[in-house]
């Protein structure tokens, strides 16, 4: 299946300028959402690791039904003020302004091995946030996935620690 092909594109959204690559058509049909999560999958299926973390809201629904998939924990890695247990944050800056991460104290133990997922690779901010956040804490990067990658905007240049970059489609 050419996913390529599922993914509806919009102009200048969210802004003028700006195509967006809209997955909620991927997520309303079956067929592409497992055909989806099983590429997914497959990247990462001979990698070992204990859980996969996923920043919100997007990376949830990829990281979870993997995490189901594959017999391994979900970390969920969320916007300030949203956990209800004792936190460690991360803050990263973002074109205006700042923004913070924040996962569990307890969610990774030290020497846990770890898989970041997300919907979509652009600048890499937030997963290198969630990556420093997650060796802060004793766990060890095995790998970043994601569902799309946009090229043109080199976000694994600020990924450039991490060996194991993977995507499935890429614009």
């Amino acid at each position: 299946m050419d996913l390529k092909k599922v993914i509806r594109n919009i102009n200048d959204f969210p802004q003028k300028g700006i195509l967006f690559y809209d997955i909620t058509t991927i997520l309303n049909s079956p067929n592409a959402l497992s055909f989806a999560i099983d590429k997914m999958a497959e990247k990462i299926s001979n990698i070992d690791f204990d859980l996969i973390a996923c920043p919100e809201s997007r990376g949830f629904i990829f990281g979870m039904p993997l995490a189901y998939k594959l017999k391994k924990g979900f970390v969920p890695a969320r916007k300030p003020g949203k956990l209800p247990y004792k936190i460690v944050s991360k803050s990263y800056s973002l074109e205006y302004g700042t923004n913070s991460i924040e996962i569990h104290a307890d969610a990774i133990k030290p020497g846990q091995k770890v898989i970041i997922v997300d919907d979509l690779l652009a600048t890499g901010g937030t997963c290198k946030a969630l990556a420093e956040l997650i060796e802060e804490v004793g766990g060890e990067v095995m790998a970043i996935e994601f569902l799309i990658e946009l090229k043109n905007l080199n976000g694994r240049k600020n990924l450039f620690k991490y060996q194991n970059i993977l995507s499935v489609i890429d614009y």
